[in-house]
């Protein structure tokens, strides 16, 4: 039986912190008595109802102030720090514990608290780490989908798929891709935002245009178009807008390769975060990519912005309508807002006045 430790007084020394089932919901495990077992099976103290893990995994073995892990001749193993346990070993606090796939980090309470908040951030980041495998290969990720809509009618023509995981310390995409920039891993995360989206949106959004984001890395490779040819070998009906960020800054002769990939491919091009007086201003009238999505900090709250900053977003949307470019704007919450992005001659609009980014089951369609 499971006791929470915030539920326990001060007599708890030792508790394990992480997600019992895959996609559950991270919890602080007091490990009660001597002897704690960890397995499948009903009966385990700390039962993790995945057929990863055996009926009879490990045990844990309080004596005194210390804490013993010993494995149980399981079928996938016990990690400790990424090390398989041969025998019995103490644990530390800190420690990462692995059972099978599923991760834990072994804490203390009435350790040393003087600077848990930085020590709690590296443990997290190390077990986000650890985690990763299961981010990427074992359906970790859940797509999240925020609408697009047409600015006149506030009709939904598109939606942006977002990443979001239910992993302990991989929730959200900057935790993510902290981990994946550890293993040099950042363009499969990205490809795997992609695939997940595209791959759950199928059916239910298939007249929606599925907008899905690139990372910075993958803008010139190979491996990018590779990857843009089999996601449409997914999804060959599903329309689709490709993303590339400002932050990507690839040469011009790069993004009009990927350009003519993309039309090639029957997908559209989305320059994202585009700020006003940026480098790409040139890239707009030699690749006219379909969609210009303007940088949140200049359109959102632009109903309180000054005379001047209004004025000077009114004439750069007039400029990018001219050349023909699908203008957005994102983070429209108010709806003084959408009249004036309306007025100015926005022709879609992004932001929480339309919907929040949602899974696909809850999302507007």
């Amino acid at each position: 039986m499971l006791v929470d430790s915030e539920s326990i007084c001060n007599k708890v020394v030792w508790k394990l912190i992480g997600q019992t089932t895959e996609d559950g919901q991270v919890q602080h495990i007091a490990i009660i008595g001597d002897s704690f077992s960890v397995g499948r099976s009903a009966a385990s103290n700390l039962c993790l109802p995945t057929t990863s893990v055996s009926s009879r995994h490990a045990e844990l073995r309080v004596v005194g102030e210390r804490l013993y892990l010993k494995d149980l001749s399981s079928t996938n193993g016990t990690y400790l720090n990424g090390a398989k346990v041969r025998g019995e070993v103490e644990l530390k606090s800190s420690d990462l514990i692995q059972f099978a796939k599923m991760v834990f980090r072994v804490n203390r309470s009435g350790a040393d608290t003087g600077s848990r908040t930085v020590s709690h951030a590296s443990e997290d980041g190390a077990l986000a780490i650890m985690q990763f495998d299961r981010l990427i290969n074992d359906g970790g990720l859940l797509p999240f989908y925020q609408p697009i809509v047409s600015m006149v009618d506030r009709q939904v023509v598109g939606h942006e798929v977002l990443g979001r995981s239910r992993l302990y310390g991989l929730q959200m995409p900057d935790e993510m891709f902290r981990a994946a920039t550890q293993l040099n891993m950042e363009a499969e995360l990205s490809e795997g935002f992609r695939f997940r989206g595209v791959q759950v949106a199928q059916p239910r959004l298939k007249g929606s245009t599925l907008f899905v984001n690139t990372h910075p890395n993958e803008i010139g490779t190979s491996r990018l178009l590779h990857s843009l040819a089999t996601l449409r070998e997914l999804a060959p009906q599903q329309s689709i807008a490709v993303e590339i960020h400002e932050g990507a800054r690839a040469q011009l002769v790069v993004i009009k390769r990927l350009r003519a990939v993309l039309h090639d491919l029957d997908m559209q091009l989305a320059f994202d975060d585009f700020g006003v007086g940026q480098s790409r201003l040139v890239e707009l009238a030699e690749i006219r990519p379909d969609y210009l999505k303007f940088d949140m900090q200049l359109t959102k709250n632009i109903d309180a912005a000054t005379p001047a900053h209004q004025e000077l977003i009114r004439s750069f949307t007039k400029m990018v309508n001219d050349l023909g470019i699908k203008t957005l704007a994102e983070g429209v919450e108010n709806e003084a807002s959408h009249e004036l992005l309306l007025d100015m001659g926005f022709h879609l609009g992004q932001g929480f006045l339309y919907g929040r980014p949602l899974p696909i089951g809850e999302t507007l369609t």
